[in-house]
């Protein structure tokens, strides 16, 4: 009988110690989490800045229809269009 009570006894013990470490572990990982959403909301936010510029740079579409410009207006807007697409939708 006391040998089932020492058993059992370690058993807790072994099974509180695991599940605090898995307790602080988890807690860890969560703060990780929350600090790479706040980085991925920040470069979300960038890129809705820069969209929000281009569209107000060519207003009167006068850098698309210049020919040197043009060209490298229209690759940056195709580039801002590829940087639309990792936009973090808000939850």
């Amino acid at each position: 009988m006391i040998f089932l009570v020492i058993i059992l006894m370690l058993a807790v013990v072994v099974l509180g110690y695991t599940t605090f470490n898995l307790l602080k572990k988890n807690e860890r990982q969560e703060d990780i989490l929350a600090s790479y959403l706040t980085y991925l909301n920040k470069i979300s936010d960038i890129i809705d800045m820069s969209d929000k510029k281009i569209h107000e740079i060519d207003v009167k579409g006068s850098f698309e229809s210049d020919d040197e410009i043009g060209f490298f207006f229209t690759n940056i807007k195709m580039i801002q269009d590829v940087l639309n697409q990792f936009r973090i939708k808000n939850l």
